[in-house]
Formats: structure tokens, C-alpha cells, sequence
């Protein structure tokens, strides 16, 4: 059976019209035949949307009873048994209720799917899990029902329904979104101007990110190489040289001029792996794109032309930015160089060349690699003085004598073994002296370097000629050999570092300890100097300062290391051990690049620790002058009228009125005095300066007090079972009061209605820990801790008491008592608040 095809309308935030609009699909399919129902919609009371409904076949829901409540979810099975051509199924991101079919909609239809229905449904781009994250940051508002992007991305048709800001505020404030109760606040928190900006710019960047890739896959299933230029994307070709940071930057303002388009740069690296390449200077430019807001991207090939182009069309590319040659005119006149071929095979991308200070200065020197080391070359000259005069001695001595063309192979074969040992000097001294030797004591006429048979001058000339295609043969092999293990070594060596960064082990210690480690050194010393050193005094101690060192006695400037790197930003790594070859510099600039990077990272996040603190007292103060802004204002207005209402003399008050005048404007001020009271204990808190008179406390005497501060038991609302033998805490009497006035308080607040709060305690170990259960919501384990914090009301269904100080001020007061105030789920249901205050310990008498 076919699956079913699901398309998704896409919106920036409520009320843009995506269940309208998905109404309005439904319904011209319908009118064109197509068998089409109604799973589940949700109009949340507008008219125009209900309107919509009328007329079409609605399926009837699943009724399910949670926690006393009553809710109507998507009813899969009479989908599935009505089996239409088409269903729709609203809020694709709902979370379904607990025991249910399954634990999210989405779910839900991905089996409707699977049955070879089409679903058409909708959903807000907050509700994407890539973008969660984001969403929450711009709106200050998390959101807990979440849906992948792959559910999204792969439906058939993904439809951006879109509307101004302005014009949506304009709906909610003409009452078609929200009931006027909730306008106002809405308008003022999540429906700023600001807040709908960012959500559209979002919803249509994830859409273009969607449609691009879709282009992308048009194109591969078509076999399309050209490009498109349905967006702009510059590419620039780093070669890992200084120049790198012209190209980019010269990129960038190309890419600045065509508004929205994207900046890739792209290096590739040979066959060779590092040859050629400055990785300190590639893990610089690498930070400049990405800073920028590139991505860098690498590439292996050997023809560099093309495996850049491959690369430009595989992300359609629009232009392409390639740096000057650097090498000279008669270098160029010889062979065209990369810019000239990519630009010959570019077609439709537009290549620029750009100019910079290296151009034609030459690519620099190659050391050359001399194959076999000199001790075995040395062993090779060896083995063909003696070895030859020994081999000559052999065949002269043997009887029967033997033919010309035998002692050529064994003289052959000894220089085959010669170019093994000694490489190829070794085995063309072993063929010319060989050639010599056998046409002295082997080709007639013997002992004289003349040859008499035309044949003879064959074999010896055969014999030559292959003994130096095979000492070239050999020692190309060994030094090809030679390089893939140096080659290796360093890039399995370079992956290593680069695993570390990535799991985040950039810590200077340990990036030095392991340079220190894999070239055997003594130690290891990266340098700081605040300017750049003159070459009369960057030798000077003075002017140079440790930043990080491993290992023996740290070098205190870079002249008194073996080796010296720099780093750039004025750093230099400077290494003491013994000299390293200049082949291993490579692998030295990549080590000193990410020192320096870690060395940035650790500055920063020390200038972040330092800043963190700050942005908590701003952020205390910017919630303070909320609170006292709205609700300090609140009780204090109520009292003043009340006040003023008592002191008019234009109307007669019966006593009746004029006691509840009274009681008003009381309970005002007693509630203004708690909130002013909790705001000097949070601030004396803060300041650790909160006075603490600890003594033992008995429980059963403290828990009336606390009913009576609320009021009583409220008609049973509060429930208190406390262990007879419960031993006494050491706390304050007073502190440990509020802190469960505000616990039972706030539990009282958040139940079930009809639902009682139930207080336990008893001893466990040198603890009491007491136990305020409610029968409410809950709260999720990744918000529990955010519940602490002051100025948050998390979850309260009131958002107009209180200033969301009471659980901060409680674990504030419990910990400054020697306490703990942790929360856990309820059996059932609910948040469960432990108080954990140390038994009272009764000192021996002396």
C-alpha cells in the first residue's frame, strides 16, 4: 500500500490563519470530488474558522479523563475505519494526554500516513525542534511540545502561511485571536513587534533552507551540473598561504553587495595531505569565515581546478573568488596555474581574480626529501665495494666456468640488493662498477676494457641500463614509502588534536603536554609579548611573559628554545629539547594555532565569569523594578482607595461598608508588608548579611502557626501528619515559619481544585526532612531548577500576586539554616518540596 501524502501549512506564531487556511484546502478538494474529512480542528473560538467548518464531515473524538479532567484527542481508529482519500488533523506538535495511543500527534499521523491516508496539517515553526531553542531565547517563552524537522521535511508540501506583524497585532487586538481578556497581555509579551519579526525572519529562513534543498535534489535527480541562480553563493578558494584573509575578506564585501547570499570557502588539499599547506594559517582563516558568517568547507583532490568546480556546483554557486598566482612569470608562461584552467572550465560561474601581496612572488622552496637516510646509504656504498670484488672473485673461481649472460644476472641481482639497502646513488655506482667489472674479467677479450662480440655490447648495455631504471625504481619507492608514513603520522597525529577540540579538551596543559609528548621534547612554553618584538630586544627575557608551560625549566624568551613558532597575536611557542627538522613545522603551526585558539577560549570564558555575576544583579535589578512597577503598586492602590474612599464626605458609609473598607485596605497593607518583607530577606540574601538565630525547634509547634498564617486550614485544603516521636531541628523559629508558610502556600496555590495539600515529616538519619505534597500539575525535571529563581512564576495560573520571590526566598532561608530545600514528582501527581533541616544535637555535659 502506497503512503499517504501529508502537507503541512507553516506559520510564525498563533493566529496568522493556518487552521483557516487548511479549512479552506480541505474544502476546494472536496468540492473537486476528493473524499476529505475532518479528524481533529481546534477553531479556539473564531467565528470565521467555525464557518469554515459547516457542512464538512467531522469525525467524533476520543474522550479521555486525566486527573479528574475531562479532554478530546484525535480518534486514530475511526480515522482508520472511515479511511478517507484525505484527513485533517490540527496542531501537529500536540502533546497527546497520558495513556493514550501515542505520546504526540505526530505520531498519530505517521500511521494515518502509513494507512495510505493523506493528512493535511499545521504547524508553528516554535514547535521545530532545530528552532526550539532559538524560539525561546527571542521570546523568553519555552516551548515543551516540540516535533522533528525530519516529520516536517518530509511531508510533500510545506506551505508558509504569512502575515505582517502589524497586522497581526491588529487581529488580536480586534479580539480575533485571543477572548479580550488575554489581548493586553498578549500584546505586551509574546505578540511584541520584535518578537513577530524575528519568528517570520525565522519561519521563512527554515523554508528557504527546505526549498533549497529540495532544488538540490531536483537537480541531482535530473542530472543537472549547471547553476541556478536562484541565490546567490560566492565561494572562496583558500590555498592555506597569507593571502587567505584578502580573498575572504574581498569576498565578503562581493557577497555584502548581493543582499541575503551565502559565503563558502573551500580548501583543497592533495593527495600529499599537508605539503604545501600552513595550518596555522588555515585554522585562521577558518575562524575569520566562520566569524563572518561563512562556513569553511575541505575538499581532497588531486587536479585542483576541477575538484573546485565540482565543489561550486555541487552547492550551486554563483561566483567563485580565486587568488593571483603566486607564481612567477616564466613559471606561468610554462604552465597556465590554477586560476587560468578554473577560470577556462568556470562556464556560468563567474570566477573573480583577485590580487594580493604574495602574488608572483613564488610559492617558496620545497626541502626535498632524501629518501633513505644516510646510514643506509652509507651501508649501500659499503655492500658495492666489497661486495662486488667478493661476487667477481666467485664467478672467476668457478668450474665449469660460466656463460656471460649468467654473470650478468648474478652482477644484476647484487645491484638490485645494493639499491634495497643503499637506495639509488648506491645501486648506480654498484651498475656502473658492475658494467666495468664484467667487461674486464667476464667479455672477451678478457682483462681489457674492450668488447668484441656485438652481442656482448647488448648484454652489458641491457645490464646498465636496467640496473639504473632499478635503483630509480627502488629508491622512488622507498621515498614515496617514506613520505606516506611521515604524511600519516601527521595526520592521524593532527586528527587526534583535532578530536580533542571537538570533545572540548582545549585546555593549554593538556594541548601542550601533548605536543611535548609526540616529539619527545623537554619542554614546552608558550610566550606573550603585548607588541611585536624588535630585533634588538625580542631575545630580552623582560619583554616576554609566560602564558603556559610544560615540562622542565620553561623558556622565558624565544631565543632560548631549539624552535620557535609563532603564534600570531603577538604569542610565540617556543620549544627546548632538540631541534626539529623543518618537515615537522607543519604539525608544530596546527599545535600552535589551537594554542592560541584555546588560549582566546580560556580569556573569554574568564571574561564571561567575571561578566556572569554582573548580568545576575542586572538582571535582579531589572526584575526588582518590575515587581516594585507592578506588583507593590497593586496592594498599595487598593489600600489608598480604600483610604480615600473612607475620608470622602460626599457619601454616608453604613458600618457594614465601612468595616469591609477597612478590612480592604488591611489586608492590602499586610500583603504589601509581606512582599516588602520578602524583598529585604532576598536582598539580605543576597548580601549574605541575613541574621540567623539557630535553636532547637520542635515542628508540632511551629506547623499551627503556619495555618494560622494562611488563614486556618482553609476548609481542609491542608493536611498535617507529623511522626510523634519527630525529633527537634536546629533553625531559626521565625525563618523556618515563612519558609513553610510559602511552601504550603504555594502548593495550596497550584492544586487541583478540591485537591488537599498534605504535609508529612520525619527523621531520616541526622535529618528531618518535612514534606509538602500537592496535588497539581507539576513541574517538568528540566524547569525544577528555574523554579528557585527570583522573580519567576513558573507555571502560576495568577500572574498578578506575588512577585515570584517565595521558593527563591524559602531555599534561601533553608540553606542559610544548614538546610535543603530539593523537589520531586508526587506519587500521582503533583510537585513534592522537601525541607531537610539538621536534629538538634544536645552537647555532653562536661
Amino acid at each position: 500500500m502506497a503512503r499517504g501524502q501529508l502537507r503541512i501549512y507553516l506559520g510564525a506564531a498563533p493566529g496568522v490563519g493556518k487552521t483557516y487556511a487548511m479549512l479552506a484546502e480541505g474544502r476546494r478538494r472536496a468540492e473537486r470530488g476528493t473524499d476529505v474529512v475532518v479528524g481533529f480542528v481546534e477553531t479556539h473560538g473564531r467565528p470565521r474558522t467555525a464557518a469554515l467548518l459547516e457542512g464538512m464531515e467531522v469525525l467524533p473524538r476520543v474522550r479521555t479523563t486525566h486527573r479528574g479532567a475531562e479532554f478530546t484527542e484525535l480518534d486514530v481508529d475511526a480515522v482508520l475505519r472511515r479511511a478517507p482519500d484525505v484527513v485533517l488533523v490540527d496542531e501537529l506538535a500536540h502533546t497527546n494526554v497520558p495513556g493514550g495511543r501515542h505520546g504526540k500527534r505526530w505520531r498519530d499521523v505517521e500511521e494515518i500516513l502509513d494507512a495510505g491516508i493523506g493528512v493535511i496539517s499545521t504547524v508553528n515553526i516554535q514547535h521545530l525542534e532545530s528552532v526550539n531553542d532559538v524560539v525561546e531565547k527571542i521570546t523568553g517563552v519555552p516551548q515543551r511540545e516540540t516535533v522533528p524537522d525530519e516529520v516536517v521535511r518530509a511531508a510533500g508540501q510545506v506551505e508558509l502561511v504569512d502575515m505582517a506583524p502589524e497586522a497581526l497585532r491588529r487581529r488580536m487586538a480586534h479580539g480575533n485571536i485571543y477572548p479580550p481578556e488575554r489581548v493586553d497581555a498578549a500584546l505586551s509579551n509574546y505578540f511584541r513587534v520584535g518578537n513577530l519579526t524575528a519568528l517570520r525572519e525565522l519561519a521563512l529562513l527554515w523554508l528557504a533552507g527546505e526549498v533549497d534543498e529540495q532544488l538540490g535534489r531536483y537537480r541531482a535527480d535530473h542530472g543537472i551540473g549547471g547553476t541556478w541562480e536562484a541565490r546567490e553563493r560566492i565561494v572562496v578558494a583558500l590555498t592555506g598561504g597569507p593571502e587567505g584573509e584578502t580573498l575572504l575578506r574581498r569576498a565578503t564585501r562581493i557577497a555584502d553587495r548581493s543582499k541575503g547570499a551565502d559565503l563558502l570557502a573551500v580548501h583543497v588539499t592533495r593527495g600529499d595531505a599537508l605539503r604545501g599547506t600552513r595550518p596555522r594559517d588555515l585554522v585562521r582563516q577558518r575562524e575569520i569565515v566562520e566569524g563572518l558568517g561563512g562556513t569553511f568547507h575541505q575538499v581532497v583532490g588531486e587536479d585542483i581546478p576541477r575538484a573546485l568546480l565540482d565543489f561550486a556546483g555541487a552547492v550551486n554557486a554563483t561566483q567563485l573568488v580565486l587568488g593571483v598566482s603566486r607564481r612567477g612569470r616564466f613559471a606561468q608562461l610554462l604552465r597556465p596555474g590554477i586560476g587560468v584552467t578554473t577560470t577556462a572550465l568556470s562556464g556560468t560561474i563567474d570566477v573573480h581574480m583577485v590580487t594580493h601581496d604574495q602574488a608572483r612572488r613564488g610559492v617558496g622552496r620545497r626541502v626535498r626529501d632524501q629518501g633513505l637516510p644516510a646510514g643506509r646509504r652509507a651501508a649501500g656504498f659499503l655492500l658495492a665495494v666489497l661486495g662486488l670484488p667478493v661476487l667477481t672473485f666467485v664467478l672467476t673461481q668457478a668450474r665449469p666456468p660460466m656463460s656471460l649472460p649468467a654473470d650478468i644476472l648474478f652482477f644484476l641481482a647484487a645491484v638490485v640488493g645494493i639499491a634495497l639497502v643503499g637506495g639509488m646513488w648506491p645501486a648506480l655506482f654498484a651498475a656502473v662498477a658492475g658494467f666495468l667489472l664484467l667487461d674486464w674479467f667476464f667479455t672477451p677479450p678478457l682483462y681489457r676494457f674492450t668488447i668484441a662480440g656485438q652481442e656482448n655490447i647488448i648484454a652489458l648495455t641491457v645490464f646498465l641500463l636496467v640496473g639504473v631504471g632499478v635503483s630509480l625504481v627502488v629508491d622512488r619507492a622507498a621515498r614515496r614509502s617514506r613520505e606516506a608514513a611521515k604524511l600519516g603520522a601527521e595526520a592521524a597525529l593532527l586528527s587526534a588534536l583535532a578530536g580533542n577540540v571537538l570533545r572540548g579538551e582545549h585546555a593549554l596543559d593538556t594541548l601542550l603536554g601533548r605536543l611535548r609528548e609526540t616529539f619527545g621534547l623537554t619542554s614546552v612554553t608558550l610566550l606573550e609579548r603585548p607588541v611585536p618584538a624588535t630585533p634588538d630586544s625580542r631575545d630580552d627575557p623582560a619583554d616576554w611573559g609566560i602564558v603556559a608551560a610544560v615540562g622542565g625549566r620553561p623558556c622565558t624568551s624565544p631565543g632560548e628554545g631549539d624552535t620557535e613558532i609563532p603564534a600570531g597575536d603577538g604569542l610565540t611557542l617556543a620549544i627546548r629539547g632538540h631541534p626539529l627538522p623543518a618537515g615537522d613545522r607543519r604539525v608544530l603551526e596546527a599545535f600552535a594555532g589551537q594554542a592560541a585558539a584555546a588560549l582566546r577560549r580560556q580569556r573569554l570564558e574568564a571574561e564571561a565569569e567575571r561578566a556572569r555575576p554582573l548580568e545576575a544583579a542586572d538582571r535582579m535589578r531589572t526584575a526588582l523594578l518590575n515587581a516594585v512597577s507592578h506588583d507593590l503598586r497593586t496592594p498599595l492602590a487598593s489600600a489608598k482607595a480604600a483610604v480615600d474612599s473612607l475620608g470622602t464626605t460626599s457619601v454616608d458609609w453604613t458600618p457594614e461598608e465601612r468595616a469591609e473598607l477597612l478590612d480592604t485596605a488591611a489586608q492590602s497593607l499586610d500583603r504589601l508588608d509581606r512582599l516588602v518583607a520578602n524583598l529585604l530577606d532576598m536582598s539580605r540574601l543576597e548580601a549574605g548579611v541575613l541574621g540567623i538565630a539557630a535553636q532547637p525547634v520542635a515542628l508540632d509547634e511551629i506547623m499551627p502557626r503556619v495555618l494560622d498564617d494562611l488563614g486556618g486550614d482553609d476548609g481542609g485544603r491542608v493536611t498535617v501528619r507529623l511522626d510523634p516521636d519527630l525529633p527537634e531541628v536546629t533553625a531559626d523559629p521565625a525563618l523556618l515559619e515563612r519558609v513553610l508558610v510559602n511552601l504550603v502556600a504555594n502548593a495550596r496555590r497550584h492544586s487541583l481544585p478540591g485537591e488537599a495539600v498534605l504535609v508529612t515529616a520525619g527523621a531520616i538519619h541526622d535529618r528531618v526532612e518535612v514534606r509538602i505534597a500537592d496535588r497539581g500539575p507539576g513541574v517538568p525535571p528540566g524547569d525544577r531548577e528555574r523554579i528557585f529563581l527570583p522573580f519567576q512564576r513558573l507555571g502560576d495560573r495568577d500572574n498578578h500576586t506575588g512577585v515570584g520571590l517565595g521558593l527563591a526566598l524559602a531555599r534561601g532561608l533553608t540553606e542559610a539554616m544548614d538546610g535543603e530545600l530539593v523537589p520531586e514528582d508526587t506519587p500521582g501527581g503533583g510537585l513534592t518540596m522537601i525541607v531537610a533541616l539538621p536534629v538538634h544535637r544536645t552537647e555532653p555535659a562536661s
